[in-house]
């Protein structure tokens, strides 16, 4: 069996749910296939567990559905992404997931993508997702707001309020659940490699929280796009390089802090600049000249993960 087939392979023990009557939107020609998924290929079912311990009794919710491309995007090769919506932790512990798993040409790497304010079924943040597992990688998309997203049609008079509800001791303990899901079931698989980590916006600044936190224990590097919230102090703890991609035409995120980071981590970091664009450009982009920018972005983010994690593997 090989690494596409296998990896992951020790939570497929439990039962598959069917896919959800309105999955969430795919573009570019891509489509769902609305059918129960296979993971392995001998029949088996979808578990959890791996090698952590939870109740017996404990109800675990699994739905999968298979993203299946038409015509390939572009230049990726991308023919088959599995996609599995997933529950972590117990009880009021637990948050939703949504991993995103490369069929073939899967190169045996995790990525934790850290959404924006919109959330972790937010069609932009799977789009982009999906995308990556597109490039072989094993993406999973945390719920980082327990069900409770910024909705696009409140008024901004109320952000800060919303804002105090979200708690980031328990933001940061979800993220840290996560990671171990992810270690624990590539140790399970046999895999040891460094993750990486990615965000937008809000999940932008949270790279550098994560980064600083782990200390280089589980990953190997990081892509903040536009962070926001973000403290020059803990980045000076980070131990692995991070891209930083934003434009100069953004107030949430300013260049001049993005250059201060650059400093403060070190380790070969980067900053990426796009002229006269906003905030929130590279995976909601809003005409043709932010869809060009959007790929060079998406490009040298791709190019960032393969060099520091792929190659290094």
């Amino acid at each position: 069996m090989g690494l596409a087939t296998t990896l992951f392979s020790s939570m497929f023990s439990a039962s598959v749910s069917t896919t959800r009557s309105n999955p969430f939107p795919i573009r570019h020609g891509r489509h769902l296939l609305l059918r129960r998924l296979r993971f392995l290929s001998t029949p088996k079912s979808c578990s959890l567990s791996s090698q952590r311990s939870f109740p017996k009794n404990t109800a675990r919710r699994v739905s999968c559905s298979a993203v299946e491309v038409e015509d390939g995007t572009d230049d990726e090769t991308c023919e088959l992404v599995n996609g599995v919506e997933l529950s972590l932790g117990e009880g009021v512990d637990s948050f939703e997931a949504y991993l995103f798993k490369a069929v073939k040409n899967n190169n045996g790497t995790g990525l934790l993508l850290l959404s924006d304010l919109f959330g972790f079924e937010d069609s932009s943040t799977r789009d982009f997702a999906y995308r990556i597992a597109c490039n072989g990688y094993n993406v999973l998309v945390p719920d980082l707001f327990r069900g409770d997203p910024w909705p696009k049609e409140k008024p901004r008079t109320e952000f800060e309020r919303w804002m105090g509800g979200q708690d980031p001791k328990r933001v940061a303990t979800d993220i840290a659940m996560a990671t171990k899901w992810m270690v624990d079931e590539f140790m399970a698989a046999g895999i040891s490699k460094k993750l990486g980590v990615i965000g937008f916006c809000f999940g932008g600044g949270r790279v550098i929280d994560v980064l600083a936190a782990d200390q280089g224990a589980c990953f190997g590097t990081g892509v903040s796009f536009y962070g926001t919230r973000m403290d020059p102090s803990t980045a000076s703890k980070a131990k692995v390089p991070v891209l930083f991609i934003s434009g100069d035409n953004d107030p949430l995120c300013p260049v001049s802090v993005l250059s201060d980071l650059e400093k403060r981590i070190g380790m070969g970091s980067k900053v990426m600049i796009f002229k006269g664009r906003g905030h929130g450009f590279a995976h909601r982009p809003g005409s043709p000249e932010e869809d060009s920018d959007a790929e060079q972005a998406f490009g040298a983010m791709r190019n960032w993960l393969h060099d520091g994690l792929v190659e290094k593997s």
